[in-house]
Parts: structure tokens; sequence; C-alpha cells
């Protein structure tokens, strides 16, 4: 390009343009000259790369060389071509204007800089994307370290381009960073605490994507939705949208609902306070009365003693209580919501299934039923709970006994 700088520099003078003004026109079409060659060459060689890396990444079978080509990884390496061309074209000017090519120099190393950076960038993207697609990603997820490394790529391109722009060695750069130490801790504070936790999470597998947590401190009741490198974005059951920093899974409590859905059932434990007063021995009317309940026998009879709970030379029938020595309303009701436990098709069979009296208080003797649901879904688990207990102060009545309640409704 001196060529063709010293020919527009010459036409100048010619046209009687002073020396300093043809000296400045000339760089300024040299330059002009220079961009529109570099732009015209990336146009036409991204142009023939695209059509063909296109049609091989569609020939092939991997999902590597489809996905980095969707990211535009490639594209972006096209951009070193211009940055060759402004480069290696910075001298033409000569002595005339040696700042001009220095400039320009600076200007190339910085584009380069930034290609170099959004090619890497997009590569990270595309990995993450690729690594996503395996099913072992929601176990461990990378995201917070891809985070990390584009904060680094960025954090090192910003200072080379400092470097660049104060005309400095970026190794002089990096060196005087030693000093300001605790202040780069002070502002990456969180990125840094964000990456130890994230690599505590996926080391112990505690909470990853999808997961059902509550975390008291934060009102957090809700899925997993997002982990990244200082954030952890969590969906309410309300469709609110709560965001708590990344190390607050690991510093705080945090309760991980995600071993009830690997169990299979849900927990549902309750207790009824029953009227202490309302507790008597049974006379045949009312045992005829019970007996008459639906279902009542085959509730009764059903085993509430499982044989593999106890030492084989033991009697396990002798375990039972004959409850018809001198039966109880509360025995019998007791009896039965045990038999109504082990029946119930929503109940499940192979889990626990408790009924038991707790210590009395002022407000009653409590009844705790405990069961797992077979639904883990909200509204079915919901709706097993309440039809249980909606069956069981239905058929109080019917074995003589009343729900405490403060005040009693009965005086």
């Amino acid at each position: 390009m001196s060529v063709f700088y010293d020919y527009i520099k010459e036409l100048l003078l010619s046209y009687g343009f002073m020396t300093r003004m043809a000296i400045y026109g000339a760089v300024l079409i040299t330059f002009g000259t220079v961009i529109l060659i570099a732009s015209v060459v990336f146009l036409v060689i991204r142009k023939i790369f695209v059509k063909i890396v296109g049609r091989i990444v569609l020939r092939t079978k991997g999902i590597w060389d489809d996905t980095l080509f969707n990211h535009k990884v490639f594209h972006a390496l096209i951009h070193i071509f211009p940055v060759i061309i402004i480069y290696s074209s910075s001298g033409f000017a000569g002595d005339d204007l040696t700042l001009f090519s220095t400039v320009v120099k600076g200007l190339a190393h910085i584009y380069l800089a930034i290609i170099i950076m959004a090619a890497f960038i997009r590569f990270l993207n595309a990995s993450q994307e690729i690594y996503d697609a395996y099913p072992y990603s929601k176990d461990r997820p990378i995201k917070g370290y891809i985070q990390l490394m584009k904060i680094l790529i960025y954090f090192f391109g910003s200072i080379f381009i400092v470097a660049v722009l104060v005309n400095q060695n970026p190794s002089s750069l990096f060196a005087g960073l030693g000093a300001m130490a605790a202040v780069l801790m002070f502002v990456f504070k969180d990125a840094i605490m964000g990456f130890v936790a994230s690599i505590q999470l996926a080391a112990n597998n505690m909470v990853k994507h999808g997961d059902w947590i509550t975390v008291p401190k934060f009102n957090v009741d809700g899925t997993v939705q997002d982990i990244s490198l200082t954030t952890v974005k969590i969906q309410n059951w309300d469709k609110t949208i709560t965001t708590i920093p990344t190390y607050s899974l690991v510093s705080e409590s945090v309760i991980n609902w995600i071993g009830m859905k690997e169990s299979g059932g849900r927990r549902i434990q309750r207790n009824v306070n029953i009227d202490i007063t309302s507790i008597r021995l049974c006379d045949q009317g009312m045992l005829e009365r019970i007996f008459k309940l639906p279902m009542f026998h085959e509730f009764l009879n059903a085993d509430t003693v499982d044989p593999d709970d106890y030492q084989d030379d033991l009697d396990v029938g002798a375990l039972k209580m004959n409850l018809f020595d001198t039966p109880t309303n509360l025995s019998l009701f007791k009896k039965y919501l045990e038999g109504y436990c082990r029946l119930h098709p929503g109940i499940h069979e192979h889990m626990t299934r408790i009924v038991r009296f707790l210590q009395s208080t002022e407000r009653g003797l409590p009844i705790e039923i405990i069961v797992f649901s077979k639904a883990q879904n909200s509204m079915l688990y919901e709706a097993l709970q309440a039809e249980i207990f909606d069956h069981i102060f239905a058929v109080l009545p019917e074995f003589g006994l009343m729900a405490f309640q403060n005040p009693s409704g009965n005086s």
C-alpha cells in the first residue's frame, strides 16, 4: 500500500494541497482503501467458508461441529484475515506519519483481542449446550464453571486492551495487580464464594436443576430453575421467582425434597386431639353400632403387625392385643384406623404406616397418623390427606368419641 499512498500524496500535491494536508489526506484515503479491501476479503471468505463448512457439518453425525457452527465459533475466527491485512498495511505512511503506524497496530491488536475473546466465549457457550444434552448434566451442572471461565477471559482480555491503550507491556500490568489483590478479592467476592459453593454442590450432589428445595431463611419453597456462578433461581409454588446467592445453599439450612421424590412416597403426619372425657368402655349397644360400620370387619382383621419386625422365636400372635377382653371405644377406633391405613389404595403399602397415641395435654389425647401417600403431586397429595382426615372426623361419633375443641361446643 506504500505505492498507493505515495501516488495519492503526489496527486494531492499536484492539485496545490500543502504538504501536511496532502499527507493527512493520503493517509485517510489509503487507510479507507485498506479497510474496504479488508471488508471485501472478509465477506468473500465468510461466504465461501459458510457454504463449504455448512455442507460438511450437515454430512457429519456428531453434534460438536453442528453446535460450534450454530454458535458461530468459526465465524468469529474469520475476522483474523482483515486483522492481518490491516496490521501488515499499517506502515504505508513510512516516515511521513510514524504515529499513525503505531495507532493502527494498536487497533489491530485490540481487534485481535476482541476476536479471540468472542471465539472463546462462543466456544464455551457451545460446550455448555453440548454438555447439557447429556443426561448426567442434570446431576453435575457446569454453568458456574463456564461463567467463571468467561469472567477470566473478559478479565485477561481487558487487561491486554488496556495495556495496548497505555502502550505498556501486559506483564507489567499483571504484576501491578498483585498490590490490588485485596481490592480484587472484595470486588469478586460473590464470584469467588459462588465458585467454591458450585464445587461443593456438584461434588456432594447437594442441589441440582429441577430439585424441590426449601430455604427457610429466604422464605423459599419451590423448584430450582437455574444455578449460576453467583445466583440460584427458584420458582416458588405460587409461581414467583426468588433469586438467592449460590453460596447460601452451602452456608444456610436447606431442605432438599429429592429424597422424597426418589422414594416413591410422600409423608403424611398429622394428629387429631381426642376429648378425653369421651373415652369409655364399650357397652353392648356401642359394640353393635360399631360392628355395623361399613368395612369395619375388614379393617379390624387387617394385619397390623409385620412378622419380619420380630425374631422368629417370638410369638407374634401374643403381641396382638385382645381387644375384646375390656374393649374401649378408643382402642377399637385405633384398630379401625390401622386397618383403614393398611387397606387404603392411596397409601403406600411398603412404607411406614403408624397410628399412635401421643402424650396427653390440656387439649386432649393426640392420636397421630404417619403414613406415606403414593401420589407425590401436591394436588393429589392434599386430596388424599383431606380424604383421610375427613373420614376420621366423620367416623369419630360412631365410636362415641369427640374431637377436642376449645371452647367446647358440647357444654
